[in-house]
């Protein structure tokens, strides 16, 4: 397919996310060194917990995670960074303790982070508030230690698998927290899926909505190899990326940490190996 004419935007989150919105934002003029022909950040969207409670049409009015998992959280930081693409990471706290070198590489590389949980529990609306606020909590203790500087987490949460209820809602957005469903998906996170079907499902699925936040997993093989072909279809067909950052002062860098012993280890959530097409 051509390149359409009508613009449109894709919002990135790697969980890891693509968002797309229309016209909030101011143009970003950074140019791509080295790649002319680079997909790009075309926007930069800068929210307030005052303002957005939750986002992303799935499951709110408004509109790559799991990680950090080495290699593949490496691998995709390397694509996002050769098209100069910027997202929106919503990281679990036990895998921060784990790789803070990832996170700090994260944010770094000019990315907002937000959290998801402390052990990532797939039924959170069945939890009592008590363990759902240690989980919240925890979480983001855990992610503001990898990072070594508090201001540099943005107030964005993603509840795992989407599992919300109100009492959950309400307690997030009494934490001043903004909370993150999505607008298409990819299915990436099913076992085999190939990278062909990773991006076709993208594609078919935002060219269905014209625009939207793009959930992806930046723990799973197939996601790695799939993404620089996602992001070579967004751009020949007319989609732009905005990138969401959280109002405020941020700090433009964090030192770099020596890579932890732990990388070496095997660590849940457990990949597989995939075929590229």
């Amino acid at each position: 397919m051509g390149v359409q004419v009508q613009m449109r935007f894709a919002g990135l989150f790697l969980l890891v996310a693509l968002t797309v919105t229309s016209g909030w934002a101011r143009a970003s003029t950074d140019a791509c060194p080295g790649n002319p022909n680079a997909l790009g950040t075309s926007r930069v969207l800068a929210i307030s917990p005052d303002e957005f409670k939750g986002i992303g049409s799935m499951q709110y009015k408004q509109t790559f995670d799991d990680g950090p998992l080495p290699p593949y959280s490496n691998i995709i930081l390397d694509t996002l960074a050769s098209q100069c693409v910027k997202a929106t990471y919503f990281l679990i706290g036990r895998m921060t303790h784990e790789y803070p070198s990832i996170v700090r590489r994260i944010y770094n590389a000019g990315h907002s982070i937000g959290t998801h949980t402390e052990n990532h529990p797939l039924a959170l609306q069945r939890l009592p508030m008590q363990r759902v606020a240690s989980e919240v909590e925890s979480g983001i203790v855990s992610v503001d230690v990898a990072l070594g500087d508090p201001k540099a987490l943005s107030p964005f949460f993603r509840i795992p698998g989407l599992a919300r209820n109100n009492a959950i809602d309400n307690y997030l957005a009494s934490k001043s927290l903004v909370t993150w469903s999505a607008d298409v998906v990819a299915d990436d996170w099913f076992r085999h899926i190939s990278a062909k079907a990773i991006v076709q499902k993208a594609m078919r699925r935002l060219e269905a909505k014209g625009r939207g936040i793009l959930l992806l997993h930046d723990i799973h093989p197939a996601t790695a190899t799939a993404l620089p072909i996602l992001l070579q279809e967004l751009k020949a067909r007319g989609f732009r990326v905005v990138q969401v950052v959280a109002t405020g002062d941020r700090p433009k860098s964090l030192p770099e940490r020596i890579a932890s012993p732990a990388a070496e280890k095997a660590a849940w959530p457990t990949v597989v190996r995939t075929k590229r097409f």
